[in-house]
């Protein structure tokens, strides 16, 4: 169900963007609720189910504590080629990932609606590829999307 609500909700994000649908405040809460269902599938994943109460929170905390060193090591991985400078950026990399999460919370819940359009639309666009990039992160630590 996390992963079906992620991909719909990110799916869904992007039309708004395409389409311009305004206000881009939803570009960014469509967004961020991706964002939120990828990481409780993976949380899921392993073994943690996140309660009721101060959802979002927990969700960001257990994504530092559990997950950060996970996509720390994929990366890795990925930049084997790369391996003097592999540490350093795989580090640099899972905590921005990491902070995509957290920096899109805090904009959900601070988006003003007094700013410009094209301040909004800037914002609305920095989410959307925020939640792809996090999206395509989370994936690999799900057993479907690794094989």
């Amino acid at each position: 169900m996390y992963l079906k609500n992620a991909e719909l909700s990110l799916h869904l994000a992007e039309d708004c963007m395409v389409n311009q649908l305004r206000p881009y405040i939803w570009v960014v809460v469509i967004s961020y609720y991706s964002m939120f269902y990828i990481a409780n599938a993976v949380l899921l994943e392993l073994g943690y189910k996140i309660g009721d109460k101060i959802v979002h929170k927990v969700t960001s905390d257990a994504l530092i504590v559990l997950i950060m060193d996970k996509i720390r090591k994929g990366l890795l991985e990925e930049y084997e080629d790369a391996k003097e400078d592999a540490l350093d950026i795989a580090s640099v990399k899972s905590e921005e990932i990491i902070s995509f999460y957290s920096m899109e919370m805090q904009k959900r819940s601070k988006f003003q609606y007094d700013m410009t359009e094209s301040i909004q639309e800037a914002k609305a666009r920095t989410s959307l590829r925020r939640a792809r990039g996090f999206m395509l992160e989370m994936k690999k630590l799900l057993p479907e999307f690794t094989s």
